[in-house]
């Protein structure tokens, strides 16, 4: 990393021990990450972060995990945040994505490559639903873009509740956060890699 990690050792009774516990208890059983190593240089900022994370990945109950997962996993290949794909991969595998269609579809680097048709005939091919091809194209608009066409839009809507759309829309803004302030502080140092440096994290 570019700044050394954080070496919390805060009083016991502290308010700053009691952002460690809390960012602690949501990454239970595992220990602290290397992201949260790298927040906890500012810990009002973690602790902000690691509640704002929480709900994303926690408590977006309409949105479903493949849909969720696929749409961090893109906007890690977006950004080239591969210390971000190595967490997010596995867990879009477990959630039932193959490991050919991420492979050959959301780690492309170019969604579209081939033409709108032929790449969405290749994503159904490859198991991907209507709504995790939408959600993937959403996905590269906001963060490529920032702006999204209507047209994209609408075909979201159809498919979509209002909860889901703005569940999905708030996955890939934080994502977005998170993979820009990992690639610029090279958290995990696996950012100047590639996505197959970091397949088994």
């Amino acid at each position: 990393m570019r700044i050394p990690y954080a070496s919390p050792s805060p009083a016991p009774d502290s308010e700053d021990a009691g952002i460690i516990s809390r960012i602690a208890a949501r990454r239970a059983p595992r220990p602290l990450q290397a992201l949260d190593l790298a927040l906890l240089h500012a810990p009002p900022v973690a602790d902000g972060w690691n509640s704002f994370l929480g709900a994303i990945r926690t408590r977006t109950v309409a949105l479903g995990a493949r849909e969720r997962e696929l749409a961090i996993c893109r906007v890690a290949v977006c950004n080239r945040a591969w210390y971000e794909w190595g967490h997010h991969a596995p867990l879009a595998a477990a959630a039932g994505v193959s490991a050919e269609a991420l492979e050959k579809v959301v780690k492309r680097g170019q969604l579209l490559e081939g033409g709108a048709e032929e790449a969405g005939r290749r994503a159904r091919e490859l198991g991907l639903s209507d709504k995790e091809w939408v959600v993937l194209r959403y996905t590269d608009e906001m963060t490529r873009n920032v702006q999204v066409p209507d047209a994209l839009f609408a075909e979201l809507k159809a498919l979509f509740s209002e909860r889901e759309v703005v569940e999905v829309t708030a996955t890939v803004a934080a994502y977005n956060c998170v993979s820009r302030f990992l690639v610029a502080l090279d958290v995990g140092e696996k950012n100047a890699t590639g996505p197959d440096d970091v397949a088994g994290h």
